[in-house]
C-alpha cells in the first residue's frame, strides 16, 4: 500500500487555510461585541440583531438575490442555446465571430464590460427613450450578457462529451428535433445546466457592485 507523503497533506492544509481562513475569521469576528473588528472584547450576537432590524440592508440583500436569480435563469436559457450551436453546428456563416462574442466576457475585465453596458444603456435612452434610467432591469440585462458565456462553455463541453447515438436513435424512431432536444438532450445535460445556473448566480451576486 502506497503511503502518501506528509508534505502533500501539509501543502493541502495550507492551501485550504489560505482559501477559507479569511472567511472563517469574518464569521468568528461577527460575534465580536466590540465595534472594532480587530479588537475582541467578548462574545455577542447583537450585530445580527442590528442587521435584521436594518430594513435598508435587508432590502438590498433581497434585491441582490432577485437580480442574481433572474440573471442566472436568463443566462442558462441563452447560454444553453449558444453552447448548443457551438457544439452541434461546426460550420455556419459567422461562427468565428459568434464564438468570439460568446467568449469575450470570459477574458474581458469586468469593469470594461460594466462601462460598455452603461454607455449602451445611456445611448439607448437618448435615442429611443429606453431604458428609463438605470435599475434592476439594466443590471439584470448586463449580468445576463456577462454570465451567459460561462454557461455556454459548460454546456458546450457537456455536449461534446455526450454520446450522440442516443439522439440519433430517437430520430431514427421518428422523434422530431424538438422532441429529441426536450426529451433526450436536456435531461442528459441537466447537471451542466444546474452547474451553469449556480455559477451564474454566484458571479452575479458577487459582481452586483
Amino acid at each position: 500500500m502506497n503511503r502518501r507523503p506528509l508534505g502533500l497533506f501539509v501543502f493541502l492544509g495550507l492551501g485550504y487555510a489560505f482559501l477559507y481562513g479569511p472567511i472563517l475569521s469574518v464569521i468568528f469576528y461577527s460575534f465580536n461585541e466590540n465595534r472594532l473588528v480587530t479588537v475582541w472584547s467578548g462574545f455577542s450576537t447583537k450585530w445580527y440583531g442590528e442587521l435584521f432590524n436594518n430594513d435598508r440592508m435587508i432590502d438590498a440583500a433581497l434585491t441582490s438575490l432577485k437580480i442574481a436569480a433572474m440573471s442566472a435563469t436568463g443566462a442558462v436559457i441563452l447560454g444553453t442555446l449558444a453552447g448548443y450551436c457551438l457544439a452541434r453546428m461546426p460550420t455556419f456563416w459567422g461562427r468565428t465571430l459568434f464564438a468570439g462574442l460568446v467568449s469575450a466576457p470570459l477574458v474581458m475585465p469586468e469593469v470594461i464590460t460594466g462601462l460598455a453596458s452603461l454607455l449602451l444603456f445611456v445611448g439607448l435612452e437618448q435615442f429611443i427613450g429606453w431604458p428609463n434610467g438605470r435599475g434592476v432591469d439594466t443590471i439584470t440585462i448586463a449580468h445576463i450578457t456577462f454570465t451567459l458565456s460561462f454557461v455556454a462553455v459548460i454546456v458546450q463541453a457537456r455536449l461534446k462529451d455526450m454520446d450522440q447515438s442516443v439522439e440519433e436513435a430517437a430520430m431514427d424512431l421518428g422523434a422530431k428535433p424538438w422532441q429529441v432536444f426536450y426529451l433526450i438532450t436536456l435531461p442528459l445535460i441537466a447537471p451542466a445546466l444546474v452547474s451553469g445556473w449556480l455559477l451564474a448566480f454566484t458571479i452575479s451576486l458577487d459582481d452586483l457592485v
